[in-house]
């Protein structure tokens, strides 16, 4: 697919991961979900592969570039990879039981997908945990998307072959994919002994209280 119509300059990459002088607000933990084989993996500042995601996907870049219209309406090439992002150190008690700075924000979600011409180019949903149809585009550099898919890299060699036309029919599966994604985000979050927040859906299930279940009586047989 010719990407002529990208008229708009390349954002800015950032030539470092964040470290000790970094914003409060940066994040500082990436999910990042393969393509085609699902592999999951988890990175934090100080991991070399942490570093390469950051100056590819630039998550704190907010501009967007031009796309072809079949781009901009969903007809995009399959995903290479899936990465969200998330900022340690937050939430607790009132929101949750838990201390205080003891969860994850989902602050990001970025795709990555090739275009013909091999131009890596990244879909970014700023506020996945919002629904609303506010979604940007920026080009990356090739350079450091090919460290990504080399042998053990976070990308793995693989891609999906599920056209993303079909994977936009597919509706409710598609959103089920996320959901399974933001379950490996908890997973491993765990693991690494943190917990995931989901910003409003936490606080909507603190509202609600505990489920409501049928009474059950005794009964005198």
């Amino acid at each position: 697919m010719a990407l002529a119509t990208a008229l708009l300059g390349a954002p800015v990459a950032l030539a470092a991961a964040p470290g000790a002088g970094a914003r409060a607000d940066t994040p500082d933990l990436a999910l990042v979900v393969a393509g085609g084989t699902g592999h999951t993996t988890l990175l934090r500042p100080g991991d070399g592969d942490f570093a390469l995601l950051w100056r590819l996907l630039t998550p704190r870049f907010t501009g967007t570039e031009r796309v072809p219209d079949a781009w901009a309406a969903g007809d995009y090439p399959a995903a290479r990879a899936t990465v969200i992002w998330g900022m340690t150190g937050i939430g607790g008690w009132p929101q949750t039981s838990r201390a205080p700075g003891g969860d994850v924000a989902v602050e990001r979600e970025d795709q990555v997908f090739l275009a013909r011409d091999g131009t890596p180019w990244v879909r970014s949903d700023p506020s996945p945990d919002v629904a609303d149809d506010d979604i940007r585009w920026h080009r990356a550099p090739r350079s450091v998307f090919d460290r990504l898919v080399e042998p053990g890299g976070p990308f793995g060699p693989g891609t999906t072959a599920v056209p993303a036309a079909a994977a936009r029919a597919a509706g409710p599966a598609v959103r089920a994919r996320w959901a399974v994604a933001g379950l490996a985000v908890g997973l491993l979050g765990g693991a690494a002994g943190t917990r995931v927040l989901i910003r409003r859906a936490a606080a909507r299930h603190e509202v609600a209280g505990p489920p409501r279940e049928p009474r059950q009586e005794l009964i005198d047989l």
